[in-house]
């Protein structure tokens, strides 16, 4: 217990530390450009961008269940799964959310939800068909701590930055070569432009990290409200990973990259986490501890940092520790 509390209070000193990173490179990002262009069109831009990624946050429910064909799951369907999800609730302090299931065939679960729809945990037919009850109870743990911790409106606060940035920096470049402005004009939009794409390029990296503090920290919420969760959950990420990387060499590489910020796991990195274990035979303590001795190379920590989601090592690691 005394362990999991140390691994909490390290993640949101780390969480702290990446937000104030954020925070600093956005003020002196906005701070150059406003000094650049006087401020004129900057803030009808910030405007625009907040209004559009407010909309996303809000309509984004809505569009997670037509891509993924999420559907409400009925009590009678499985009562033993709704049963698991209100305890699960009750223990992390939070109202239960609507339980629901996506057809997609690989094993994965997600939480999402806005104002207009309420908070929804998502589990797929894969993940049900592939884990065991407990494995399941584990991940379900897992996102109900996304939940907790109001992960969906977090992110969608820090992801806001680097948009703005982006949406800038393209405006800007736009404007020099199809504006019809001086070459001086064009100059400035060029500096602008550039300072923009830098702080974006940063601010990209930052958020990512941050996002995998926030996977982190689902973990140990998991591990902190299911009994052995954290065994539960090492076997069920495990198996999450190797599952998947069967399924998209089977049928040519399955792909879920557009939302895939919401999985449990990142579906597109299951090759790269899985590859040695393919030919695995043997139990779920045996695929963990063969993740477990696996080494973090450089390519391993360079491929991370541009991913959502941590490295499956590090991550089981942690949970382990």
């Amino acid at each position: 217990m005394r362990c999991n509390v140390l691994n909490m209070l390290k993640l949101r000193l780390s969480m702290l530390g990446t937000v104030a990173l954020i925070i600093g490179v956005s003020t002196l990002g906005l701070t150059l450009i406003l000094g650049l262009t006087g401020g004129l069109n900057l803030y009808s831009l910030i405007t625009m961008v907040a209004i559009f990624n407010i909309a996303q946050w809000l309509l984004a429910p809505y569009l997670v269940n037509i891509l993924y064909g999420v559907r409400r799951l009925d009590e009678g369907e499985n009562p033993r799964l709704h049963q698991m999800v209100s305890e699960l609730s009750a223990r992390s302090g939070i109202k239960t959310p609507k339980l629901m299931l996506s057809k997609i065939p690989i094993p994965n679960a997600f939480a999402y939800g806005s104002p207009l729809t309420g908070s929804h945990v998502a589990v797929t037919k894969g993940l049900l068909s592939n884990l065991e009850d407990e494995e399941v109870e584990a991940v379900i743990g897992h996102e109900l701590g996304h939940l907790r911790h109001r992960d969906v409106q977090i992110m969608m606060f820090v992801s806001f930055l680097p948009s703005l940035f982006y949406i800038l920096a393209r405006s800007m470049l736009f404007s020099r070569y199809y504006g019809g402005r001086d070459r001086r004009d064009s100059g400035g939009l060029a500096i602008i432009g550039g300072i923009s794409m830098l702080a974006y390029f940063f601010l990209l990296l930052f958020t990512l990290g941050f996002s995998r503090l926030r996977e982190y920290y689902a973990d140990q919420h998991s591990a902190s409200v299911v009994h052995d969760g954290a065994r539960k959950l090492s076997e069920g990420l495990a198996k999450i990973s190797s599952s998947t990387w069967k399924m998209q060499s089977a049928h040519g590489g399955l792909s879920f990259s557009g939302f895939k910020t919401l999985f449990i796991s990142d579906p597109d990195r299951a090759g790269v986490d899985t590859a040695e274990l393919y030919q695995m035979r043997g139990g779920d303590d045996d695929l963990v501890r063969s993740i477990l001795g696996r080494r973090i190379n450089f390519l391993d920590r360079f491929g991370e940092l541009f991913s959502t989601h941590p490295n499956i090592v590090k991550r089981l690691r942690a949970l382990n520790a």
